[in-house]
């Protein structure tokens, strides 16, 4: 892997992470209203575990294998 693309997988990362926490405000905003729109709070905990798997993986690829 090329510093650039080590570069590029590291700026996809953070971006993906601050979504995955901005996601979290929203369902805790959303779940302390009255008339919390459920489907909306189940799209968007949907959302944050393709996230959850998409950091996941770009993490692996970031992590260098070692064999012990």
């Amino acid at each position: 892997m090329t510093g650039e693309d080590e570069a590029a997988l590291r700026a996809e990362l953070a971006r993906l992470q601050q979504e995955h926490r901005d996601l979290d405000a929203a369902i805790e905003a959303l779940m302390a209203a009255p008339s919390a729109d459920q489907i909306q709070v189940q799209r968007f905990k949907k959302r944050k575990l393709v996230l959850r798997d998409r950091i996941s993986f770009i993490e692996d690829q970031l992590t260098p294998d070692i064999i012990a």
